[in-house]
This record gives C-alpha cells, sequence and structure tokens, in this order.
C-alpha cells in the first residue's frame, strides 16, 4: 500500500503556525498558508505523506476538541483545510489527520448541555456521568476522564447516538477534505470492535484509507494489525531502544528489540508487520536534545529509515531541532519561523538521501529483518525482500571498526561505493546501506 512505501513528515498545526495556546472562540485567524509555504521543500526532501495532529475546533491544545466538524479558527476555516489538503495531493504528498475519539473538551456542546441540564438529557449517555458525585470544576456531578485530566471528557462509546456521531464526522472529513488516513489517538484505550466500526466506515470512501494506532506500551497489539482493524501502529519500543542504546553505546538494547519484533523467530510479535516509526514526536524530547553524542544524529536516522516499519520525521527534527517537555511541551512545538534550518545542514541531505533509497527498494518497504552481527557500539542487520538483498551498518563510537557479514560485493547506497561485505570498514559515527550485488 501507499503507506507502507512513504516517509511520513509529522505537523503539530497549533505550534507549526503560532497558534494562541488558548482559544478565544473569537475571529477567525488564517494560518494554514505557513504550512503550504512548506510543500515544495517537503516534496523534496521526499515525503510521501503529512501526519497532522488536531487542527479541529478545541479549546487548547487539540486533544479537547469542542467540535469535530470545524477547523480549529486559530488555524483558518474549513475551506482553507481543503485547499491545502488539495496542494499535497497536486505535490503527490497523502494527508493524514489526527482522529481524537476517546475524549473531548469540556466545551463541547453535547457535555455543555450535560452540565446545563443534567438528567434532562440524552446527551448524558454519552459520557460516563455520576450525578451522585462531583467534578474538580464543582459541576455537580463526577464523570470519567482521560488519565486523571478533568478537562478532558471520556466519552462513552458504547452509546449508539455518539457512534453515529463521530462516524459521521469521519465521512465529512473524507467527503470534505479528501484525506487518505487517521491517527488514533490514545488507541490503547478504544475498544477493538470500534476499529472495526471504523474500518468499515472509511472503506465505504476509500479503499486504501491508512489507520494507525497511537500505542505507548509493549504490550502485543498485534491482534489489531488485520485488515478489519488497524494497519499499523506507533512504535514507541523502537523509540525509547534507539535513544537508550545510542546514549549509553549498547545496541544490544535496540537489536533486542528489533529481534523480538520483526524477526521470523516464533516468538517475535510484529513479522511481517509494519509499525509507525519515529526517533521523536509531538510527546517526547526532540532526537537532537536526548541524544547525548550529536555525531550520532545522521546514524539515528539510517537506523530508523532502514528498520522495518514505515519511517516518520517530526517537523524541524530534519534540522536538528532542539526542544524539552518543558512548559507543558510547547518546547516541543514551536512556530515553524523559530526553527534554526542551519544547526544541522548535514542532516536534511541524510534524510533526503534515506527517504529516496527507501522508495525504490522493496527490501526496506517490506523485506524480512535478521541481525548480521551485533557489538555494543556497531552492529549490522540484512533487510530481504522483492529481490533484492540490502545490508545495514552502523557504527555510533569513536572506532573504526571492520564489519563482516558475507564474502560477496555490495554497493553502498548512501555513497556509491562498492565493498567486500565481509570487509566493511566504519568510520567513526558512520553508517552504510549496502546493496547486495
Amino acid at each position: 500500500m501507499w503507506f507502507d512505501e512513504s516517509t511520513f513528515y509529522q505537523i503539530y498545526p497549533l505550534g507549526f503556525c503560532g497558534a494562541e495556546r488558548e482559544n478565544d472562540f473569537g475571529q477567525v485567524r488564517r494560518r494554514l498558508g505557513k504550512i503550504e509555504a512548506e510543500i515544495p521543500r517537503l516534496k523534496e526532501l521526499g515525503v510521501g505523506a503529512v501526519l497532522f495532529n488536531p487542527l479541529f475546533e478545541s479549546e487548547r491544545h487539540g486533544y479537547d476538541t469542542v467540535d469535530f466538524f470545524r477547523v480549529d479558527r486559530r488555524l483558518g476555516t474549513n475551506e482553507d483545510l481543503r485547499a491545502l489538503v488539495q496542494k499535497f495531493h497536486a505535490a503527490g504528498i497523502r494527508v493524514v489527520l489526527d482522529g481524537v475519539f476517546n475524549h473531548v473538551g469540556r466545551e463541547f456542546a453535547p457535555f455543555r448541555e450535560v452540565r446545563e441540564k443534567r438528567e434532562g438529557t440524552d446527551y448524558r449517555f454519552w459520557f460516563n456521568i455520576d450525578f451522585y458525585g462531583n467534578s474538580p470544576y464543582n459541576d455537580g456531578f463526577g464523570y470519567q476522564n482521560w488519565e486523571g485530566h478533568p478537562e478532558l471528557v471520556k466519552l462513552r462509546l458504547e452509546n449508539a447516538d455518539l457512534q453515529n456521531y463521530l462516524m459521521d464526522a469521519v465521512r465529512f472529513w473524507i467527503g470534505e477534505f479528501d484525506i487518505d488516513g487517521l491517527r488514533l489517538d490514545v488507541a490503547y484505550l478504544l475498544p477493538p470492535w470500534f476499529f472495526e466500526l471504523l474500518r468499515r466506515t472509511v472503506r465505504e470512501k476509500k479503499e486504501d484509507f491508512f489507520l494507525v494506532g497511537e500505542v505507548i506500551h509493549c504490550t502485543n497489539f498485534a491482534q489489531n494489525l488485520c485488515p478489519e482493524r488497524l494497519d499499523s501502529i506507533t512504535n514507541y519500543e523502537c523509540y525509547k531502544g534507539m535513544i537508550s542504546a545510542f546514549n549509553s553505546q549498547n545496541l544490544f538494547e535496540i537489536e533486542h528489540s528489533l529481534t523480538r519484533l520483526f524477526s521470523d523467530l516464533p516468538w517475535a510479535l510484529y513479522p511481517g508487520k509494519r509499525m509507525l516509526n519515529f526517533v521523536d514526536n509531538h510527546d517526547v524530547t526532540r532526537a537532537c536534545t536526548a541524544l547525548k553524542e550529536k555525531r550520532n544524529l545522521c546514524n539515528l536516522y539510517t537506523l530508523l529509515f532502514t528498520m522495518p516499519g514505515i519511517p516518520c520525521v517530526y517537523y524541524g527534527s530534519e534540522f536538528g531541532q532542539e526542544g524539552d517537555k518543558g512548559d507543558r511541551d510547547v518546547h516541543l512545538r514551536p512556530c515553524i519561523d523559530e526553527i534554526a534550518k542551519t544547526a544541522h545542514p548535514e542532516l536534511a541531505e541524510h534524510i533526503k538521501k534515506l527517504a529516496a533509497i527507501r522508495k525504490k527498494s522493496p527490501a526496506l518497504q517490506y523485506g524480512s529483518y535478521a541481525k548480521a552481527t551485533l557489538s555494543n557500539k556497531y552492529f549490522s542487520f540484512v533487510r530481504e525482500g522483492g529481490g533484492e538483498k540490502i545490508v545495514v551498518a552502523i557504527n555510533i563510537s569513536d572506532g573504526d571498526p571492520t564489519v563482516r557479514v558475507e564474502e560477496a560485493e555490495g554497493v553502498d547506497l548512501l555513497t556509491g561505493q562498492v565493498r567486500n561485505l565481509n570487509d566493511i570498514y566504519l568510520p567513526p559515527f558512520s553508517s552504510g546501506i549496502y546493496l547486495r550485488k
């Protein structure tokens, strides 16, 4: 499918466009043009799909939705979004939105009506209400929320009217904006039957519609990666493993995860499945900040683009943008105008090369994974499929090891050099992607 073969680029629109932190629900500010201006650059970078975090009307950060049918007025109008998607499609780039179906903001109209009418409205059945309790907002009733955040009101998805409302919203997004997929926020809290309902709904409109679930733990979620439910999930295990392994100079850590998830061993969790891979996103410390040895930035992205799964680059990180989780994660989500695009100029060029290599390689898109050689500071692995064999070798140290895989020649797709795969010389902090001849 198109999503298996694409490089994704994640944008947090409210941050990217420099929107106010609080929505005053006043006049419309038309800021989506900031994203449109980046389309030529993203196309040149090799991006095949953009993943937008929430952009529908919300109170603050997008995950506290108040209107599923209206673009957040801090960003623009529905017409602006429709035109933006058309511009992306004209450039050959697909568009995936963030679907927040587990919870809403307190100003969501049906919840506001419950606050006003209590038992006098059927909307009370859209939420898990306790009319004998109270809330931190002194509503005179209690309600379930998302993980202890009372500003995020949990939806009672079992309610048929609510299901119809949410599926009508999804149909509207496809019909009105022509989107190509959805990221399901906190998918680990959504029931499997909801995935099936959503799949049936989107299939009415687009057979190749992409559904990816946000899963932040390492629990086996493989049963939900099937044609009736989801196409992919977020790969937090390897995100954590990559950063930790590089910082501790212990590549056994990330290799263990790659084998555990993707090898052909009988106990592997996701063989043949393609998870959405990343080295940072809107919820975690930027890779350039998290990585102790900045000379390994290119190596980190080499691994991201060559391991099994779908690579996703977070906006600004291709330039080595820094950012920690301070000030309620605002540091992670700067305006594009504030990002220094010359801090690490070699990184964007490296990512551009990686995207081009992966776009042409069935082995990297769909192939199997097998460990070849492994030590604390360097390792190699093999991706094989579609009639080709790729050997990836990475050295995260200031040493210069020689990696030995097999007696055959391979051309390094990064440099064009031909090497004997039993004599791969790796300079300090370097990597190679070898196509076996």
